[in-house]
């Protein structure tokens, strides 16, 4: 099956999407920070047309006109990583968690490193909001784009 890839610009950066069919399956935000290496597949097919309405939920979202993505998502991981994404989206518009509230909801408190891992994994940020996990003490923590981002969406949400 065919992956089928698009690119645009944000007021935030640039933004690169792939998937097919089963949905959503990478977003890449092209900040030139933090460690999130990504390229497009040579074998992968640029259509922008496949991804006109998530381009358009995230150009919304940026410009502070929508809280929620409705996108049908295809995201790679363990099973483990899966539950942590599951519980990420449930984590409301202008609200963190820390990664220990995160492991308490998946019922393991003493998972708070595997589930900063899982976060860190995550192929789908912003539509799975792994920039709302926070450190216990309040500080952002790491990200995989980039703290600078990172604080820049949570401000982005806290105008709500």
């Amino acid at each position: 099956m065919a992956i089928y890839y698009t690119k645009f610009m944000t007021p935030l950066c640039e933004i690169i999407l792939a998937g097919n069919e089963d949905g959503l399956s990478h977003l890449h935000l092209q900040t030139g920070e933090g460690r999130r290496e990504f390229e497009i597949n040579p074998d992968w097919v640029r259509d922008d047309a496949c991804f006109e309405a998530t381009r358009s939920q995230i150009e919304e979202f940026v410009a502070g006109k929508r809280k929620d993505f409705d996108v049908k998502l295809n995201p790679q991981g363990t099973d483990f990583q899966k539950k942590v994404w599951a519980e990420l989206r449930r984590i409301p518009c202008g609200e963190t968690r820390s990664y220990k509230e995160v492991a308490e909801a998946l019922g393991n408190a003493k998972a708070s490193r595997a589930v900063g891992m899982a976060n860190g994994k995550n192929p789908v940020p912003l539509i799975i909001p792994c920039h709302r996990v926070i450190a216990s003490d309040g500080s952002l923590a790491g990200f995989a784009h980039g703290t600078r981002i990172k604080k820049r969406l949570l401000e982005l949400e806290r105008d709500f």
